[in-house]
């Protein structure tokens, strides 16, 4: 018997079995373009690419990552692939990757080089590759097509695009969807002297904060947008986050502000006006929408209303014209033919008489 339930619960498991065992299918290809792979794609070890950068890959919910080297001629390209949670998650990873000074290249719609190091964000894909001197960016546009195909397309967080263009230094944007990624942007941002921001603005409650810094002539500032899935717990972070800031930072020009389910923070120092036209420039608008079935309501004129009402009062008055003569009509037709027989018989006719008057009773006497 024990045998018997040892054979079935081994059969039951066995697509389990052989799904676990199955071997995880590449991201990279083999060749692309005139790139051709030395060797079969080798497992990331994120704690040899920078501080942080295994924390930030658990925290953005890492499903893959590898890395292949290729080469073409003399020129050499390492290439690493990771796979995130979704797309919202690879967006954390590539503004951590970001960096002051690199600049975009025109691969994409997040596409930044700096020197040898090139980033690229593609759906739920981030790709990093390591150039030779005299290799090119633009050597990987292939190898970016073939991963596009991989990769999901579900729109980026639009958060991202709330932020201001005016005066934004490229490769100072984070984005954190956690504790980790916050805690990063702000010391790379130089805002550690408000670490305790990372417990107050609620990522327990499903927030997504958004940094990047501005300058001007003569200021220069950090904003922080934090958007919520409701303008309630928005309220409700704001009196959080006002107990960290201290009273001398909110006098040297540092504020926050709530509108609808995002707050925005400021951190300058003593030049209130930077902070307020930084703020007014914020692409955030709010608005109502209603999406159950409606449709639009429009009178008829006022002359077709009065006809329909005249033609089908003189409708209604014709049918019971003609219904109470021909009620009527039979009545008075059946009695002169069957007198006494269909109405008016006397056997079902009882009226009561009090006889006040001579005449003598009679019963079949109605009139």
């Amino acid at each position: 018997m024990l045998s018997r339930i040892s054979t079935l619960i081994l059969l039951l498991c066995a697509p389990l079995i052989v799904y676990a065992a199955a071997p995880t299918v590449p991201l990279l290809p083999d060749q692309f373009a005139n790139w051709r792979a030395e060797s079969p794609a080798q497992p990331v070890v994120p704690r040899d690419l920078g501080p942080n950068f295994d924390v930030i890959l658990r925290e953005s919910g890492q499903k893959q990552a590898e890395q292949r080297i290729y080469r073409n001629a003399g020129d050499q390209i390492t290439v690493r692939a990771f796979r995130l949670h979704d797309p919202s998650s690879a967006f954390e990873l590539y503004t951590f990757l970001l960096a002051p000074g690199m600049k975009t290249v025109n691969l994409g719609p997040n596409a930044a080089s700096s020197g040898a190091n090139s980033i690229f964000l593609i759906g739920d894909l981030v790709i990093q590759a390591d150039l030779s001197p005299t290799a090119r960016p633009e050597a990987l546009q292939n190898l970016l097509e073939i991963m596009k195909s991989k990769a999901d397309s579900t729109p980026l967080p639009p958060v991202k695009d709330y932020l201001p263009t005016k005066g934004r230094t490229f490769g100072t944007e984070k984005y954190a969807l956690g504790p980790q990624a916050f805690s990063s942007a702000l010391n790379n941002l130089e805002q550690s002297a408000y670490a305790e921001l990372v417990k107050e603005v609620g990522f327990e409650n499903g927030v997504e904060a958004m940094f990047a810094r501005f300058h001007s002539q003569k200021n220069d500032a950090v904003l922080l947008l934090l958007e919520y899935p409701t303008p309630q717990l928005a309220e409700q972070h704001l009196h959080h986050v006002e107990t960290v800031i201290s009273s001398e930072a909110l006098k040297s020009g540092v504020s926050v502000e709530r509108k609808a389910s995002l707050l925005s923070l400021v951190f300058v120092q003593n030049s209130r006006e930077f902070a307020l036209a930084l703020r007014s420039d914020i692409n955030y608008e709010t608005s109502v929408t209603w999406n159950e079935p409606s449709q639009t309501a429009t009178d008829p004129p006022w002359f077709l209303v009065m006809s329909q009402i005249f033609i089908f009062t003189g409708i209604f008055m014709g049918v019971a014209t003609a219904l109470g003569i021909a009620f009527g009509g039979v009545r008075v037709i059946t009695k002169r033919l069957f007198p006494g027989k269909v109405f008016d018989r006397p056997e079902d006719i009882e009226v009561i008489q009090l006889g006040l008057s001579g005449k003598k009773i009679d019963a079949s006497d109605m009139y």
